[in-house]
């Protein structure tokens, strides 16, 4: 599991570093991104790769692994919203949203540990195919609750949904690294 920890680690910190990069570009512009828009962003980036391991073949620059790199960082900002509970119009200075995603990732990393020390580390042996599936799985989940106004009866709720999302992105990244998985 050391291995996995510096992995998912070096694997978040090229995804923060866009992140970062773009906020300097754009402030906080993704501040006003309602729950059900962070899930669209998410739905387009997630059926695109499913669209390029289909079809084998990009017409634009963007690739799987820009792609997955996108999905763990709107997964960040779905995760933000959630907590700061209103979307809103404001801007926001680097070093306070470089906080808001430390704190994202330990806890989305701590999930991933515990899940992992369970699971055996179930997720190195699976598809690229089968991230991306599970990842729209998890959308569709997601605008269900939505639907039902927030609610669940027995299920995880959309921050669990969000955490998933971004820990099978970022395992799909390592195994891009690996050069297990097409980038």
């Amino acid at each position: 599991m050391n291995n996995t920890i510096q992995q998912y680690d070096e694997a978040v910190a090229g995804c923060k570093d866009i992140f970062l990069k773009k906020t300097k570009d754009y402030g906080t512009s993704w501040r006003v991104l309602r729950t059900i828009s962070v899930v669209d962003q998410l739905f387009i980036k997630a059926l695109r790769i499913r669209t390029l391991q289909d079809k084998k073949e990009q017409k634009i620059g963007d690739n799987i692994t820009s792609e997955f790199k996108a999905i763990v960082n709107y997964a960040v900002i779905g995760l933000i919203q959630l907590e700061l509970k209103v979307a809103a119009i404001e801007d926001v200075e680097v070093s306070k949203v470089e906080q808001w995603y430390n704190k994202t990732i330990a806890q989305t990393r701590a999930v991933m540990e515990d899940k992992n020390h369970d699971y055996g580390e179930a997720w190195r042996e699976m598809s690229q195919e089968s991230f991306a599936d599970l990842i729209l799985m998890k959308l569709m989940r997601i605008r269900q609750i939505l639907a039902n106004d927030g609610k669940t009866i027995v299920s995880e709720g959309i921050d669990s949904n969000y955490t998933d999302i971004l820990n099978y992105a970022v395992f799909a990244l390592i195994l891009i690294g690996e050069g297990k998985h097409a980038a």
